[in-house]
């Protein structure tokens, strides 16, 4: 019986050399060190570097041997290499078994799918759980909510809500949208406004979004020296009573201080615990959504829960 396996491969170089011709059979560190020397012959970037083979042993394709080659001790790459040692490839997968029947594919497929919305409506419960008290807008009883973990310094974000506000005004009654901290280390106001913002809207939710908008449409401008000082420039025409806004935003030996960077810190690490690795990042209904997508992303995964809940 014939068997297949497909592999990608994405370069093929001759290795053979006057010794690979030799009906002799090579022991096999001989064999390893002949290889890695033609690598290094063949590959000008490689020939300062130390090249080695670390296994060969016996691949499921015949007439192929299979291996990994390291590189300078950090670079693991596999490759196949055929057993007269002729030609050498490297691998960037593992073979693909294709043997499945159509049947068989579209069984897969739908356990795959029932699997993805157990773990999409899973991972909502527990992020409604963290919605009370989090700034949201929308209907509260919308069917759809959406968590957007954000970053006010992420440029992403930025261009990501103006997609956000296209959201909330074409599914204004079906959509809800619960906004998350998740400020990431190497920007260093983004955590300082959102506990700037944070403490504003737990004195008045529309503060809140309009600090928001602010951060968003200034950016460039915003630095860690000045961020608190325009962000209290922007609440002082405002109902914000300044003196305790202050106080919870700036002093941070406050208790209030305290609790809303606590508050800021476990909204973060809620995006990490369900796969968050960047902003901007959504949930809709537990369906997760990376990066600043154009409205139609939303679009698709919206009207996807709606023919699920018929």
């Amino acid at each position: 019986m014939r068997r297949v396996a497909i592999s990608i491969f994405v370069l093929a170089v001759c290795a053979a050399s006057a010794s690979a011709q030799s009906n002799d059979p090579a022991p096999d560190q001989e064999r390893r060190d002949r290889i890695a020397d033609n690598l290094k012959l063949q590959f000008e970037q490689l020939r300062n570097s130390d090249v080695r083979i670390m296994e060969i042993s016996d691949a499921a394709l015949e007439g192929f041997d299979q291996g990994v080659v390291v590189i300078d001790g950090r670079n693991a790459m596999r490759f196949l290499v055929t057993d007269d040692d002729k030609y050498f490839f490297l691998l960037a997968a593992d073979a693909i078994d294709v043997s499945l029947s159509k049947e068989e594919v579209a069984a897969e497929f739908a356990r795959l799918r029932e699997e993805e919305m157990k773990l999409a409506r899973t991972r909502h419960r527990a992020l409604l759980d963290l919605a009370a008290g989090r700034p949201s807008r929308g209907p509260a009883d919308a069917p759809i909510t959406i968590f957007e973990f954000s970053d006010f310094q992420c440029p992403y974000c930025a261009r990501a809500s103006s997609t956000i506000d296209q959201l909330l005004e074409k599914y204004d009654q079906d959509v809800r949208l619960v906004f998350m901290h998740m400020p990431l280390t190497r920007h260093r106001w983004a955590e300082p406004a959102a506990i700037a913002a944070t403490c504003a809207g737990r004195q008045s939710e529309e503060a809140f979004w309009t600090l928001h908008d602010f951060y968003f449409e200034h950016q460039s401008s915003l630095t860690p020296e000045n961020v608190v000082d325009k962000t209290r420039e922007q609440l002082k025409d405002s109902k914000i009573a300044l003196e305790a806004w202050d106080n919870c935003a700036t002093d941070e030996t406050s208790a209030d201080y305290a609790d809303v960077l606590g508050e800021v810190r476990a909204e973060s690490e809620a995006g990490r615990r369900h796969g968050v690795t960047g902003t901007p990042a959504f949930f809709i209904n537990g369906r997760f959504l990376s990066g600043a997508e154009p409205l139609s992303a939303f679009d698709e995964i919206i009207a996807a829960i709606r023919v699920e809940d018929e």
